[in-house]
């Protein structure tokens, strides 16, 4: 059996000094607003995880399901929150609509995900806990989603459970595939493996949704972008230099958005290297042609030597040729 990783070409190079120090291997799948493949590089008719590039689809899912979510909180039930204080008050209301507290969330403890905001939680004396981990927002809105069924509280996460069994199945009507190799999440959900050209198919009918759970998703992440990641995150400058996009990045590099004209595009890393992954996805916009001081700016990561900048981070999607269709 092949290595779909063998297929994968260069997409990002780090340059120090004028010369190209490492390179970063990659996938990208862009959707047409009907879901057809436009165009794709590397593997992207293979499985891989989207990660917290689900979420939003998991939301909707639990939205179908019966959760009662709006507005901001909706948002943050589709996050990978920076564990800023609003994000934890948030969090905390989730689970009081039921009556609880944070004792119930089982995701894995953890710190706050952003930087400042972590050293201000470690500088308080705090620890890792479930509450200030990325995903207390999603466990919360799975936990609520539970309790306004009627369901049992202590397995939410088993892959068996109705929760976990109704945001299957909304997966694999958003992306049109069948999921496959159910696996644990970093946080303790199950995790199903999809085509990358899956979730780009999902987001861009997310962005385009005028109904239903999709629109009701798509609507709380446009409105409320900054409790989907957080105050400094490189999701929220896309989403921001992109009006009426929806946006989604994972962990393993990968990234996620709904463009306001039903395409959908995603992109991932082959290692995994965060550095890459703002980096790679703001080329592939610029490739589509979207010019934004934000983009020029993500898509130039700074290589410091002795402090300051002798290189870059760049993507060479745009010295490509050809996008194989």
């Amino acid at each position: 059996m092949s290595d779909p990783f063998e297929s994968d070409p260069i997409l990002v190079e780090m340059v120090r000094s004028g010369f190209v120090e490492s390179v970063h291997h990659g996938r990208v799948a862009v959707t047409n607003p009907d879901g057809s493949l436009a165009a794709s590089l590397g593997a992207a008719l293979a499985p891989m995880y989207p990660r917290s590039s689900s979420k939003p689809l998991q939301a909707i899912g639990m939205v179908r399901a019966g959760l009662d979510l709006d507005g901001e909180l909706l948002a943050l039930a589709c996050a990978s929150h920076s564990g800023e204080d609003f994000h934890l008050d948030g969090v905390r209301r989730i689970l009081a609509l039921s009556g609880l507290d944070e004792s119930v969330l089982q995701n894995t403890p953890d710190y706050p995900l952003d930087e400042v905001a972590r050293e201000e939680w470690l500088r308080a004396g705090h620890g890792k806990t479930s509450l200030t981990m990325n995903c207390s927002g999603k466990h919360a809105a799975m936990i609520r989603t539970t309790v306004c069924n009627g369901w049992p509280l202590d397995t939410y996460r088993d892959p068996d459970h109705p929760v976990q069994l109704a945001i299957l199945q909304t997966i694999d009507d958003l992306t049109g595939e069948l999921a496959s190799h159910v696996a644990v999440d970093g946080c303790g959900a199950p995790l199903s493996a999809v085509t990358l050209y899956g979730v780009a198919r999902a987001f861009g009918r997310i962005a385009v949704s005028t109904e239903g759970a999709e629109a009701k998703v798509a609507a709380a992440i446009r409105q409320h972008p900054q409790w989907v990641s957080g105050t400094r995150r490189d999701e929220l400058a896309l989403h921001r230099a992109i009006p009426g996009s929806v946006v989604k990045a994972g962990a393993e590099a990968v990234c996620a958005i709904g463009l306001p004209d039903g395409r959908g595009v995603a992109v991932k890393v082959s290692d995994g290297n965060p550095r890459a992954r703002a980096v790679l996805m703001a080329g592939v916009l610029q490739r589509l042609g979207f010019d934004h001081p934000t983009l020029t700016e993500l898509a130039s990561t700074p290589v410091l030597g002795h402090g300051e900048p002798v290189g870059e981070i760049r993507p060479v999607v745009g010295r490509l040729e050809k996008w194989d269709v």
